[in-house]
């Protein structure tokens, strides 16, 4: 089994340990985000990032819209830390095992909160898989149920 299989069989499992619903799409390497939507044939709003959050207690993902960045200060609110920061690319990939591009919440090896911006609710979205090469798309009220996700205005 290659590398890229195992990974999609491992996110598949993690999906439907959670009663997930997900469908695993090839699309190709991309080198930018509107190219990997152009890809999916989805806006770039619907391709959404998906990144591993540090904060004092540990780590969250944050999920916003492709089209979007994090808005700090929403997000702290929310969260109700006054600190925030991405963590170094190396870090990121030891604490949940995806390379940045590929980060998920599905799969992922810790099981750390998940805040989703309330512009993809109600959405249909794709998210990385943990490859380059394939993406999740999955119901964003699907994802938020399955992970107990917090939905607010994170992006700016």
């Amino acid at each position: 089994m290659s590398p890229i299989d195992s990974a999609l069989d491992t996110l598949a499992a993690a999906a439907a340990a959670r009663r997930l619903t997900v469908d695993l799409v090839e699309r190709g390497p991309a080198s930018s985000l509107e190219e990997a939507a152009a890809l999916l044939g989805i806006g770039a709003h619907n391709l959404v990032k998906s990144m591993l959050v540090r904060s004092k207690d540990g780590y969250l993902f944050a999920l916003v819209p492709g089209d979007r960045q994090i808005a700090w200060p929403k997000l702290r609110a929310v969260v109700g830390v006054n600190k925030l920061v991405l963590p170094p690319a190396d870090e990121a990939y030891e604490a949940c095992g995806y390379e940045r591009g590929t980060v998920t919440p599905v799969g992922a090896r810790g099981d750390w909160p998940v805040y989703v911006d309330e512009r993809v609710q109600g959405e249909r979205i794709a998210l990385g898989s943990g490859t380059h090469t394939h993406s999740l798309l999955v119901e964003t009220d699907d994802l938020v149920r399955a992970y107990e996700a917090t939905v607010a205005d994170i992006s700016k």
